[in-house]
C-alpha cells in the first residue's frame, strides 16, 4: 500500500480541536483514496507544559498527553511520530520513521511544520501546504522562513487566488497550486437545526501572529475587522455567540464585544479538543464570522476550514468576503459591510430550512475529503 506522511501541529495546538481537525481532516483524506497514512509533528521544547502549564519535558507533558489521546481516538497510535526540538521522541521508532519517509509517495507539510532536514530530505515529494496566505508569502518575501519553501517539490494554498491577476500578494517565483479544505462527510454528519436562533463561530481574538508590513501597506487581523461589525448583534434577532480566545492585552476589545451584546464564551471550555469542537459546531444553528483583515484586504480567496464543518453539519454561515471562487447566496453568504452583514443574517433567519440544506450540499459539492485530496495527489503525480 503507496504512504502519505502528513506533518502538521496537533501537540503544539494544546486542546486547540478546531486546528487538529485541520491535519487530522488531510490524514483521514488520503486514508479515504487508499493512502496508508502517518502524522509526524515537531513540537518546539520551550511550548510543552505540564498540567499545571509549567514547563516540562516531553516525556511529563500536557502535550503529549492531549496529543497521544487524539491519536487514539482517530485509529493513529501505531502510525504517528512526535519530536521535540529538545531531541525528544514518541511514537514510531526514529529509524522506522525514515524508512516510511524514503519509501513514502509524498509529505503532505502542513505550513512547514516538519523543518528536520535529514527526515525531510528522505521524501521524494515533498508538499508545503499552506493554510495562512499572506502570511505565508510576504514573511518568505522578508527573509523570515529561510530555506522553509525552497526545501518542498510543491506548493499548494488554500488561498485560491494567490498568483492571480488583482491579488498582490507575491509568489516568491513559486508556483502555487490552489486547494481547499478537506472535509470527511462521514465524520461531520448533517444535523440541520429547527430554527436560526444562535449563530457562533470558535477562534481567537486575534490569532496568532502580528500585522504584516510590505511595501508601504500594513495589513489587518481578525481584530480590526470584529470591530467593523461590533454592533451586529443589536441588529439581528438570533443569539451572536463567539467562542474566542482574548489575550490579556484585548480586553478592552473583548468588553466592546460584550457591552454590543455579542454573548462571549471560552472556547476552551465549549469546544475543547476533536470532539468537543465538532460537537459545538453541530450544536450551532450556523455561524458567523469575520476574517483576517489581511485575508480580506488582498481577496486571497482563503476560506475557513472551520467554516467548512460547520457547512458540512448542514449549517448556514455568514462569512467576510475574501474573494472565494465560490458561489454565495444559499447555505454560504458573505458581506462586506455592517448592513451587509444584517441583511445576510436575516436572509438566512427568514428561510433557515432552504439555506440549511444548500450549506450541506456545497459541502458535498465543493470541500469532500476524497475529491480535494485525490486533485492535490493528481498534481503532485501520486496514487495509492
Amino acid at each position: 500500500m503507496a504512504t502519505v506522511v502528513v506533518a502538521g501541529a496537533v501537540a503544539g495546538k494544546l486542546h486547540n480541536g478546531g486546528e487538529a481537525w485541520v491535519r487530522l481532516s488531510w490524514v483521514r483524506a488520503f486514508q479515504q483514496l487508499g493512502f496508508e497514512v502517518y502524522l509526524v509533528e515537531e513540537v518546539a521544547g520551550e511550548t510543552l507544559v505540564d498540567a499545571g502549564g509549567r514547563p516540562s519535558s516531553l516525556a511529563g507533558s500536557e502535550n503529549l498527553a492531549y496529543f497521544g489521546k487524539v491519536m487514539r481516538q482517530f485509529g493513529l497510535e501505531q502510525r504517528c511520530c512526535l519530536v521535540s526540538s529538545s531531541g525528544e521522541r514518541w511514537g514510531t521508532d526514529p529509524a522506522e520513521m525514515q524508512q516510511i519517509a524514503s519509501g513514502a509517495e509524498m509529505l503532505v507539510n502542513v505550513s512547514g511544520n516538519l523543518s528536520d532536514p535529514d527526515l525531510l530530505g528522505r521524501f521524494r515529494r515533498r508538499v508545503y501546504l499552506d493554510i495562512d496566505p499572506g502570511f505565508t508569502q510576504y514573511w518568505h518575501a522578508r527573509g523570515l522562513l529561510g530555506p522553509a519553501l525552497e526545501r518542498h517539490t510543491s506548493h499548494f494554498t488554500i488561498g485560491e487566488n494567490v498568483g492571480r491577476a488583482g491579488c498582490p500578494i507575491p509568489t516568491g517565483d513559486f508556483h502555487w497550486h490552489p486547494t481547499r479544505q478537506p472535509v470527511v462527510l462521514a465524520d461531520w454528519p448533517a444535523c440541520p437545526s429547527d430554527a436560526c436562533d444562535r449563530l457562533t463561530t470558535v477562534g481567537s481574538l486575534r490569532g496568532p501572529y502580528g500585522r504584516v508590513e510590505h511595501a508601504g501597506g500594513r495589513y489587518g487581523l481578525k481584530i480590526h475587522e470584529m470591530r467593523r461589525v461590533a454592533a451586529l448583534p443589536g441588529r439581528v434577532e438570533p443569539v451572536m455567540e463567539l467562542a474566542l480566545g482574548i489575550g490579556p492585552g484585548d480586553g478592552a476589545d473583548g468588553d466592546l464585544l460584550a457591552e454590543a451584546g455579542w454573548r462571549l464564551v471560552d472556547p476552551g471550555s465549549a469546544a475543547p479538543g476533536p470532539q468537543g469542537f465538532r460537537g459545538y459546531v453541530q450544536g450551532s444553528d450556523g455561524e458567523f464570522s469575520v476574517a483576517q483583515g489581511i485575508y480580506v484586504e488582498t481577496g486571497s480567496g482563503w476560506f475557513s476550514d472551520r467554516t467548512v464543518r460547520y457547512l458540512a453539519s448542514a449549517k448556514p454561515v455568514i462569512v467576510q468576503d475574501t474573494g472565494m471562487p465560490l458561489p454565495a447566496g444559499e447555505g454560504l453568504l458573505t458581506f462586506r459591510t455592517l448592513d451587509d452583514a444584517a441583511a445576510a443574517v436575516e436572509a438566512v433567519r427568514s428561510d433557515y430550512g432552504r439555506h440549511s440544506r444548500a450549506a450541506r450540499k456545497l459541502a458535498e459539492e465543493s470541500f469532500e475529503a476524497g475529491r480535494v485530496a485525490g486533485a492535490l495527489a493528481e498534481v503532485v503525480g501520486v496514487a495509492p
